[in-house]
């Protein structure tokens, strides 16, 4: 029996319009193969809801595999190793982390590195930027080279104020500004 991954892999191409970035990959999620797969997650109920997708996505592989080839969203982590909670996770964890998430941001230049969690942003912010400040929600300041940066909160039933009420502008935001940029982009 072949021993079972120790976390998600990567999901990034050059020229992506979207990378979601989550603080790790859950155990849950390692253990089904993609990401966000905890039933009372809501990510993909508020993707669906939000029109970033043309047609109702059930969580799965085959989703993510739709995200990917048909709607250019790419997926990664700060952290690669997979853990119950966030709370497992040291600063060394985060700081090498969060380097190795701005290589790769810029080695693939998505339009918008989409970070899912404030708290997901302030770690790559001070560890991969030095920078210290309070983080709300939307568009950024800050860029990534070209890559402009989008913070929603989490998605996580852990996290009783992201209810998809919630969520749902901020995800209908993330639309608008995937749509201005590619627009942009074909011109």
């Amino acid at each position: 029996m072949p021993p079972k991954p120790a976390t998600l892999p990567d999901r990034l191409a050059p020229g992506l319009d979207i990378v979601s970035i989550g603080i790790n990959p859950s155990l849950y999620s390692v253990e089904k193969g993609y990401n966000f797969a905890r039933p009372g997650n809501r990510f993909w109920p508020t993707l669906n809801a939000a029109g970033i997708v043309t047609v109702e996505l059930t969580p799965g592989k085959a989703a993510m595999d739709v995200l990917f080839r048909e709607y250019r969203i790419g997926f990664t982590d700060i952290v690669r190793r997979a853990t119950a909670r966030a709370d497992e996770l040291t600063e060394d964890d985060y700081r090498l982390g969060a380097r190795a998430l701005k290589r790769k941001l810029l080695k693939h230049a998505p339009l918008i590195a989409w970070f899912q969690g404030v708290s997901a942003f302030q770690k790559y912010l001070e560890h991969a930027e030095g920078v210290k400040r309070k983080i709300q929600p939307g568009l950024q300041p800050e860029t990534v080279g070209a890559t402009r940066i989008f913070v929603t909160p989490n998605p996580s039933g852990a996290n009783p104020a992201a209810n998809p009420k919630a969520l749902l502008p901020w995800y209908v935001e993330l639309r608008r500004l995937r749509d201005r940029l590619s627009a942009k982009k074909t011109c």
